[in-house]
């Protein structure tokens, strides 16, 4: 057959397409991406400085997840006191084109998905005033 429901299986069964959705995940990941990505080899200081609004645990947390991935390199120094930075692999860098495609999309339509997330929550918020009486 080969129709669009053949296509479809390729996201909803356990396979390889599935990895490029969840290596991203989580939200802080795509920013740590493109802010090495931006910059180079940086140090998790700079990151922080870089990034803004990401606490040290969390954003060690994303630069563990995504070097368990493969898109980061650690590189420690041997000095005194110690030093690492983190660099994209090769398939970090591949993610770029990817990831501003779905930058491109989220400007496009980014206003109309929160428009029916605010119409989704104002009809809960009646179903559960409704249903409380």
């Amino acid at each position: 057959m080969g129709g669009q429901a053949d296509q479809l299986d390729d996201y909803t069964s356990d396979c390889r397409a599935r990895v490029a959705f969840e290596v991203l995940a989580n939200r802080w990941d795509s920013v740590v991406v493109f802010t090495i990505a931006a910059y180079g080899p940086t140090r998790p200081a700079v990151l922080l400085t870089r990034i803004g609004g990401v606490s040290p645990k969390v954003l060690n947390d994303a630069l563990r997840r995504l070097e368990y991935n493969g898109l980061v390199e650690r590189r420690p120094y041997q000095e005194a006191p110690p030093r690492v930075d983190y660099s994209l692999t090769e398939a970090g860098s591949a993610l770029l084109e990817p990831m501003r495609a779905m930058g491109a999309w989220a400007t496009r339509y980014a206003d109309a998905v929160l428009d029916a997330q605010e119409r989704f929550e104002a009809r809960e918020r009646f179903t559960r005033r409704a249903g409380g009486r």
